[in-house]
């Protein structure tokens, strides 16, 4: 009798063996029977035309109905439920046939159980895939929800608190004109110098919002318009001296080729990028430390260095810093101020520096050999821009003309 007529006599013997073996209560479906009967036809017709094609039909049926708990799980249910057949198999085989059949029919079998462990375990990863596929794409869906959300918040909170700031700002100078003319005590004085610097503060921060919103949706516009690196280094470090001289730090500035030549960009922003890398450094150096601006020419950049002498940080962070609200450290350890040691902030300056530079064509990114606080390795920030030399427009081409031509 050939191999595949030794299946059949088998048949229902194996069918209700397998029905009964295989419907677990966790697991039970209506439909097994059925499905167990299918793929008991489809292995005979495997062994009698020698092709175990004949088994993808309901090798793929069960893979693609794994259930999420399946999927989610690290075994293999699918080959665990194969392994149960095989097994079965073979009981039934010994069991009903004499050892001469049972030998010659496992024999058989074994080419297909082996391309279906084979065929399924493909399928089952490939499910596993597609089902981690989709769950990754749903939480990137919800994060970059997440993300515009945020921008929406931070747009319309900046838009909402300029007014009662303009508020804040228009009765202080008020109560300064009416203070004219009439002597004020030092109270009176530091309650005013208070209110003042407060909206200060509270304006860069609605500025830097309002930075972070036009990053975010790509409306951040150039001005551009001829600008000198050492002037801006000289602008800079006037308006930092105060800062400096309080923490006791030097600013050194260098002279290198290129920072005294003439190229295009869009000054405000690009003193903005100086300003919030300058005071990022400030305030994670010591008190005595030293900041140096360097730099160098290269072909059609130019590359401004800042170091410091400061804290460091580690290399896992050396990304995370250009990220909105990025904070490192405990955050309740952090003093309020600007530019005191490890002074907190909303975490949007290095990121609206980096916004800056990307729109101008350029990149930002800092280097350190990781954090110390007693050791104090320091930080390298690499900013790189890029070296126009000719106007962005005709127009421009024709107002600076004289100019360009006695740089020339």
């Amino acid at each position: 009798m050939q191999e595949h007529e030794l299946l059949r006599t088998l048949q229902p013997v194996w069918l209700d063996r397998a029905t009964l073996t295989l419907a677990k209560a966790a697991n039970l479906r209506e439909d097994l029977r059925a499905q167990l009967e299918s793929f008991f036809e489809m292995l005979t017709q495997a062994v009698e035309t020698g092709d175990s094609a004949w088994l993808d039909p309901v090798l793929t049926t069960w893979a693609t109905s794994l259930t999420q708990t399946e999927l989610e799980g690290g075994e293999s249910n699918l080959l665990e439920f194969l392994r149960e057949i095989v097994v079965l198999t073979g009981d039934v085989s010994r069991q009903a046939l004499n050892n001469d059949q049972a030998l010659n029919l496992i024999s058989a079998l074994l080419p297909h159980f082996a391309y279906c462990f084979s065929k399924a375990a493909f399928m089952e990863m490939q499910a596993r895939i597609a089902y981690i596929s989709d769950q990754l794409k749903s939480v990137q869906q919800t994060l970059e929800k997440l993300d515009r959300s945020k921008s929406d918040f931070i747009a319309v909170a900046a838009h909402e608190l300029k007014t009662p700031l303009t508020l804040v700002e228009g009765y202080a100078a008020m109560l300064r004109d009416a203070s004219e003319g009439r002597p004020l005590t030092a109270y009176d004085i530091d309650l005013l110098n208070g209110i003042s610097t407060g909206a200060r503060r509270l304006k860069a921060i609605i500025d830097d919002m309002i930075d972070v919103s036009l990053l975010d949706n790509n409306l951040l516009s150039l001005n551009i318009q001829p600008m000198w690196l050492n002037r801006m280094f000289a602008v800079l470090y006037n308006e930092l001296a105060d800062s400096l001289q309080e923490r006791k730090q030097t600013l050194e500035i260098k002279s290198f080729p290129g920072c005294d030549e003439m190229t295009f960009g869009d000054p405000e922003r690009i003193l903005q990028v100086f300003r919030n890398v300058l005071t990022n450094a400030i305030k994670y150096t010591p008190d005595g430390g030293k900041i140096t601006i360097d730099g160098r020419k290269l072909p059609g950049f130019i590359e401004v260095i800042i170091r410091d002498t400061g804290i460091g940080i580690d290399p896992e962070d050396q990304v995370l810093i250009f990220d909105k609200f990025a904070r490192l450290g405990k955050s309740d350890l952090h003093s309020s101020g600007k530019t005191k040691f490890k002074g907190g902030g909303p975490g949007l300056g290095l990121h609206i520096a980096r916004g800056i530079v990307e729109t101008h064509g350029g990149a930002i990114w800092v280097e350190s050999p990781g954090y110390d606080e007693h050791k104090l390795p320091g930080s390298t920030f690499h900013i790189l821009l890029p070296l126009r030399l000719e106007p962005p427009d005709e127009a421009m081409a024709r107002l600076l003309a004289p100019l360009m031509n006695k740089n020339n």
